[in-house]
């Protein structure tokens, strides 16, 4: 076979506000590879076929210098990130060909990658899109599921408020919490995105832009849980809003949080002392960290509840590795739809 054409999709230069494509990051059509004889060395050659989309990703935008919880991407170089692919070609006793597998890609369509570690083998007896394991049953349902279980200490009857309830993180911790019998309440930024949380069991669900945080939590609180997946004026709107003792507040920075803060200045937080006042306790966390004590459960329950309709998720798709670019841009400002997923070729 001769060479075919392997588009990646590179950082290209440090953005100062929201990533521009084409600027910030952009397609290079030109690169080949040759299938059949490009030298594994003990790898093994992946084809991609879907890459997640995340908010984090625009910290990882920055100088390589400036220290963080994960390393930047390198300039001139493809992003990378949570993906899954199809094995062609193993040199590596891990894998065969044929196995599907998850964990960080290239924004590449073939690679040749050493480190079996880095990749698990996604079984799928479920049947699910392979775009389902980069979201729901990928890093954003790993996030939500392992943070729930270990900082919400929900209990029936308990009320909980949950930022960006239509989002990939945030729409499930909706449904684990209307699972442990809590009422939910849960803001999105369109009124689409309102009707989502009404479809998925949000007992309180309203659009942020055109109603008050405030009002409505007074109306509809105390809080006795808050997942803050946006920080700033929200973040400070629950902590007014907590029950006067023993209120849970959970922030991860992994996926979803304190994403009011990525492009623009972050809003300073005047009602913090309250966490002294009401003894609440908050939990920062990065999935990683805490996923293994949950990964068992996690893919026992999540794959099968989702196949039978009893975990629901929405997603953005976006076919074409060249089109990356504006999937970025439309997380960062909130205009996508569900999990953003590339899809960048089918089996």
């Amino acid at each position: 076979m001769s060479p075919v054409k392997n588009g990646r999709y590179i950082f290209n230069e440090i953005p100062t506000d929201y990533p521009i494509p084409g600027k910030t990051t952009l397609y290079d059509g030109s690169p080949t590879i040759d299938l059949d004889n490009v030298p594994l060395n003990g790898g093994f050659l992946l084809k991609t076929l879907v890459l997640s989309i995340d908010p984090y990703m625009r910290g990882r935008m920055r100088d390589a210098s400036i220290p963080s919880y994960v390393p930047a991407f390198d300039l001139g170089k493809p992003l990378v990130n949570f993906g899954v692919g199809r094995v062609l070609r193993s040199d590596n006793s891990a894998f065969k060909a044929g196995d599907h597998l998850y964990g960080y890609f290239p924004f590449e369509e073939y690679s040749v990658q050493q480190d079996a570690k880095s990749y698990q083998i996604i079984e799928n007896k479920e049947n699910l899109p392979w775009s389902v394991y980069v979201g729901a049953a990928g890093m954003p349902g790993q996030t939500a599921f392992a943070a729930w279980k270990k900082y919400a200490h929900a209990k029936k009857g308990e009320v909980a408020f949950i930022t960006t309830g239509a989002g990939a993180v945030g729409s499930l911790v909706v449904q684990l919490a209307k699972r442990d019998g809590l009422k939910v309440i849960a803001s999105a930024g369109s009124e689409e995105k309102v009707e989502f949380m009404k479809s998925i069991g949000v007992d309180v669900a309203f659009n942020y832009k055109t109603t008050s945080t405030v009002e409505v939590l007074k109306e509809n609180g105390p809080l006795n849980v808050y997942w803050d997946n946006v920080g700033g004026a929200t973040l400070d709107a629950a902590l007014d809003a907590a029950v006067p003792a023993g209120a849970r507040f959970i922030a991860s920075n992994s996926e979803c949080g304190m994403i009011s803060g990525y492009n623009t200045q972050q809003q300073p937080i005047s009602n913090i002392f309250s966490v002294v006042t009401k003894s609440i306790s908050m939990n920062g966390f990065i999935v990683f960290g805490i996923f293994p004590e949950f990964a068992d459960e996690f893919y026992r329950d999540i794959p099968k509840w989702i196949a039978s309709g009893e975990i629901k998720y929405q997603e953005d798709l976006t076919k074409g590795l060249e089109h990356t670019g504006e999937a970025i841009l439309a997380v960062q400002k909130g205009t996508n739809h569900g999990k953003s997923v590339i899809v960048v070729a089918e089996q």
